[in-house]
């Protein structure tokens, strides 16, 4: 007796489905029609003999098989995928797709540093961005949507391979001529508690900030409101607090036009590791490894 085996474009039709939970913005997501899609999900059910997805006119269910479904969809897409990356490999290294995610507080100071000269030294390599939150691009990574992520450690990444890129000191930034400025550095309990601004729940940097000065009174009252760094640096030029930036930003001229200084935490923790991850035992893992140096060759 015969068994009927889905396609890789079914199983891509399901994942679509499950992550943006609307058949339109999955079909969108595909580049295919709503009814191609829609089509190609009832063929996978008929076929299986099964219901994976449960239709009502304001949501879209998924089945407990449907989502033990989904989850096997993942593992066998991203084997397919890295079957792909092997064959591509094979040929000449760092060139054809590469699709990395980076986090937002590393995508505008390190990329357009970088970028030019990659373009330039590597035009066979085509570069495709995402700046997702440390947790999105992780989740793409092991999805198979990103093939390596450029983030801050440490940061839970489960199985991974890593090469880093530097280390990014962190600095405290606060309004020019403030009474309580130092001559040089700060030390974690010169911070005032009430005056501190960080980035909203989602950014590591937030974390590694509040691991730097080690003072868990600092998590209660730090006010957790700046969507970008840019925020935050806007919020206390307008005299609204103190917050914490990355030497990376600095020197890319995040302050620049501002009355806003800088100066050292001074902690042993005070910086971020910057690395490049991808997963373990990648076919491409060379490759990652060459892309990590030609970033820290930016």
């Amino acid at each position: 007796m015969s068994v009927y085996q889905p396609t890789l474009k079914q199983l891509q039709y399901l994942v679509a489905l499950h992550e943006h939970g609307h058949f339109g913005r999955a079909a969108d997501a595909c580049f295919v029609s709503q009814s191609t899609l829609s089509a190609g999900l009832r063929d996978l059910e008929t076929l299986l003999g099964v219901v994976l997805v449960e239709r009502t006119k304001r949501a879209v269910r998924f089945t407990p098989l449907g989502n033990a479904v989904v989850a096997k969809a993942h593992r066998i897409l991203r084997e397919a995928e890295e079957l792909s990356d092997m064959i591509q490999s094979a040929g000449q290294p760092l060139s054809g797709e590469v699709r990395m995610s980076v986090i937002p507080t590393i995508a505008p100071f390190l990329l357009p540093r970088m970028l030019p000269r990659l373009r330039r030294e590597r035009p066979h390599l085509r570069l495709y961005l995402r700046e997702e939150t440390s947790a999105q691009a992780i989740e793409s990574l092991h999805h198979g949507r990103a093939d390596c992520v450029l983030l801050a450690l440490p940061y839970a990444t489960g199985e991974v391979e890593k090469e880093t890129i530097e280390l990014d000191a962190l600095f405290v930034a606060f309004p020019k001529d403030d009474p309580r400025d130092p001559p040089a550095e700060i030390p974690p309990e010169a911070i005032d508690e009430t005056r501190l601004l960080l980035l909203e729940d989602g950014h590591c940097l937030k974390e590694h900030a509040l691991a730097a000065c080690n003072r868990p009174e600092l998590r209660a009252s730090a006010t957790m409101i700046g969507t970008s760094l840019h925020t935050l640096v806007q919020m206390v030029d307008n005299g609204l607090g103190l917050t914490m930036l990355p030497e990376m930003a600095l020197d890319a001229g995040i302050l620049n036009g501002t009355d806003v200084v800088a100066r050292p935490l001074r902690s042993d923790s005070a910086n971020r590791e910057i690395a490049l991850v991808w997963r373990k035992n990648s076919p491409r893992s060379e490759e990652f490894r060459m892309l990590a140096e030609e970033l820290r060759a930016g």
